[in-house]
């Protein structure tokens, strides 16, 4: 809506390229791609089958996720800036 991406953005484009077999273009997509991905089949595995200290694996994964998130969108930003200045 505003021009500039979000924390998000990129995320569904990814998905389709991974499963499309594009797996450099769907990192540069969305670099948080393959964390997400392997986190989702935890939470599937999980629901099935209950692990000992399973609650602080999914709040590590939420901070890794969640710091590629930010770090690839301070890149993103850097890199728009610097393309309109």
């Amino acid at each position: 809506m505003l021009g500039i991406d979000c924390y998000g953005c990129g995320g569904q484009r990814a998905a389709i390229l991974l499963f499309q077999g594009n797996f450099r273009e769907a990192f540069l997509m969305y670099p948080a791609i393959y964390t997400l991905v392997i986190f989702a089949i935890f939470l599937i595995i999980n629901i099935k089958f209950k692990f000992k200290g399973d609650f602080k694996i999914k709040i590590a994964f939420i901070i890794l996720n969640a710091s590629i998130m930010i770090i690839s969108y301070i890149f993103k930003m850097i890199q728009f800036y610097n393309l309109t200045n």
